[in-house]
């Protein structure tokens, strides 16, 4: 399997940055599959057999090209397509069945709390009949202390605020404000979280 060297991943991090359309079959999408490749051999290496928290943590340390805190936790199975824009905050808890679709760009701040089966997705394709093979990056930021139900979707470009809620099988399409409950399909604000219910983050 070839491997991405750095300087292909620093041009590949920074073209998603950009937010440009990714052409299909252009140098950036090429880099993009070997990425996928290698992102799909390391999750079926952590999702194939029982493994203790400390080898999850250096696999996906592996994944994401950077240290993981030793306050991360995850259970598999877990998939992603690229593994190498995803930022992992500390005390993260990823539960099992999880699909990031990272390469668009996705930071998960410090406390944040994924269900099971939850997928964010960070690229949308062209609506052009005759170019939808090109990709749209959209990065995706959870803030902190962010809890993410059962079965919700986050779509591309969302930002969701600190200390907010995301409901089981909501679809996110929109940026949720701080310290707020969604829901529904698509999510809509359901409430503002009181301060009884917000004890315990930070202000």
């Amino acid at each position: 399997m070839k491997h991405v060297t750095q300087q292909e991943l620093s041009a590949f991090l920074s073209a998603m940055g950009s937010g440009r359309r990714v052409a299909a079959g252009s140098e950036t999408h090429r880099v993009m599959s070997l990425l996928s490749a290698e992102a799909q051999r390391l999750t079926a290496k952590l999702n194939r057999r029982f493994r203790p928290p400390e080898k999850i943590r250096a696999l996906m340390a592996k994944l994401t090209g950077r240290p993981v805190d030793p306050t991360f936790r995850l259970f598999p199975p877990f998939y992603t397509d690229c593994g190498k824009n995803l930022r992992l905050g500390k005390n993260v808890f990823v539960n099992a069945g999880c699909h990031f679709q990272d390469q668009g760009g996705l930071t998960l701040g410090d406390g944040c709390l994924i269900g099971h089966n939850v997928i964010i997705c960070t690229l949308n394709h062209a609506f052009e009949e005759d170019r939808r093979g090109d990709l749209l990056p959209r990065p995706v930021t959870l803030g902190r202390n962010v809890w993410v139900g059962s079965g919700a979707r986050i779509l591309p470009g969302v930002t969701i605020g600190d200390g907010a809620i995301v409901g089981a099988g909501a679809v996110v399409t929109r940026d949720v404000p701080p310290r707020t409950l969604v829901a529904g399909v698509p999510a809509r604000v359901l409430k503002t979280l009181t301060p009884t219910e917000q004890k315990g983050i930070p202000q």
